[in-house]
């Protein structure tokens, strides 16, 4: 992470208390099943990856300062140009409205933020991330913390000693990259981001 958007720092991050997004406990509020089923957004992955990361570091009604600085952009523009790191974007009219970014190692996502220009639009690109992540086996959703955002989808806070043996059982499991790209409509991704799967332990 970096202290400020113009610093530039990089520092590691080791929480004591984990945010967790349990893949096989993951929840839609009623309200948001009904906008995802009604496909008010494209749904596009990887098209804007660049975009989605400057979006997610520019200053919102909700945050004036950002951790994701020029330093961690570049490393991440590195990582998604070898495939390990991958956007889900929500446009609309030919615009980016929304989106959010992560990376990718074995069975493991990183979440790493999100944006929001329409409403619920950050929401509905989680949605369409979960439920590529579970029709392409992976095992842990890693949301780095825990917000009163997350929370409402059943994000949890997990002890570190707890997170690491879930981080372990889920590395050496082979995903299938193409799951992320494949075409969803929103009555897909809402069956697919509720369907019962086996976590790892």
């Amino acid at each position: 992470m970096g202290e400020a958007r113009d610093d530039p720092r990089v520092f590691l991050v080791e929480p004591e208390q984990r945010g967790v997004l349990p893949l096989d406990r993951f929840h839609i509020p009623s309200r948001l099943r009904r906008t995802v089923r009604s496909e008010p957004f494209e749904i596009r992955v990887d098209t804007a990856f660049d975009a989605v990361v400057a979006a997610c570091a520019a200053p919102g009604r909700d945050r004036e300062e950002s951790w994701i600085n020029d330093p961690i952009r570049r490393l991440y523009a590195e990582l998604n140009a070898r495939g390990h790191a991958h956007s889900i974007e929500c446009w609309r009219d030919e615009k980016l409205v929304g989106g959010l970014y992560g990376v990718t190692l074995g069975g493991a996502f990183f979440g790493e933020s999100m944006f929001s220009r329409e409403r619920d639009a950050s929401k509905v690109a989680l949605v369409h991330l979960v439920a590529r992540l579970k029709r392409g086996g992976w095992r842990l959703l890693d949301a780095q913390f825990l917000t009163e955002h997350l929370s409402q989808f059943g994000a949890v806070e997990t002890p570190q000693a707890a997170y690491l043996k879930l981080l372990k059982a889920a590395r050496p499991l082979t995903p299938d990259p193409h799951a992320l790209r494949l075409p969803m409509t929103g009555e897909e991704a809402v069956a697919y981001a509720l369907q019962p799967t086996t976590q790892a332990s």
